[in-house]
C-alpha cells in the first residue's frame, strides 16, 4: 500500500508519460491484462486510456487490471488511468545506473531570511546598548554635579 506522498510523487511522474495501454469496446481481456503486465515489469509505471466505445468506467478498468497483474491503481482522471507495481528488473537497472546509490543532496542550514531577521534583531540591540550606555553616563555625571553642588552648599 501506498502512502499519500508516494502516490502524489508517481502523479507528478505520470504526467510526462504517454498513454501505452488502450482498452477498447472489448473491455478489460486477457491480451489486455498480458499487455499490462509486461508494461508493468518494464517500466513500474503505466498510463492506459479507456476509448469511448467500451462499456466499463476508468476507474472499473484500472481497478481491474491492477487487481490480474498486482499493481496499484495511482490516478483516474477523466477517461485516462494510472497503474504502478514495484518491479525488480526496473531496481537492478537503476542500482548498475547508480541512481539507487546517490545520496540525497544535503539542504544548507544557512536560512537567508532568518540570518537577515537575526542582523536587525543584532542591530537594534546594539542601539540600545549604546542608548543606555549613553544614559548611564549622562546620570552618572548628574549624580556626581549634584554632589559637588551639595558639597558647596554644605561648606557656605
Amino acid at each position: 500500500m501506498l502512502t499519500s506522498k508516494e502516490r502524489a510523487e508517481l502523479r507528478a511522474q505520470a504526467n510526462g508519460l504517454e498513454t501505452t495501454l488502450m482498452v477498447g469496446k472489448d473491455g478489460v481481456t486477457q491480451a489486455v491484462i498480458e499487455e499490462a503486465d509486461r508494461l508493468l515489469t518494464a517500466r513500474e509505471l503505466v498510463k492506459g486510456k479507456v476509448l469511448e466505445t467500451a462499456l466499463m468506467s476508468p476507474r472499473e478498468v484500472s481497478d481491474a487490471i491492477c487487481e490480474a497483474v498486482g499493481g496499484e491503481g495511482i490516478s483516474c482522471v477523466g477517461s485516462k488511468f494510472v497503474i504502478w507495481r514495484f518491479s525488480e528488473k526496473c531496481r537492478q537497472e537503476r542500482n548498475q545506473t547508480g541512481r539507487a546509490k546517490r545520496k540525497p543532496v544535503p539542504k544548507s542550514k544557512a536560512d537567508p531570511v532568518g540570518k537577515g531577521a537575526r542582523a536587525r534583531r543584532a542591530a537594534a540591540q546594539k542601539i540600545r546598548e549604546q542608548r543606555n550606555q549613553y544614559f548611564r553616563e549622562k546620570a552618572i555625571e548628574k549624580a556626581i554635579e549634584r554632589d559637588r553642588e551639595k558639597q558647596l552648599r554644605n561648606r557656605d
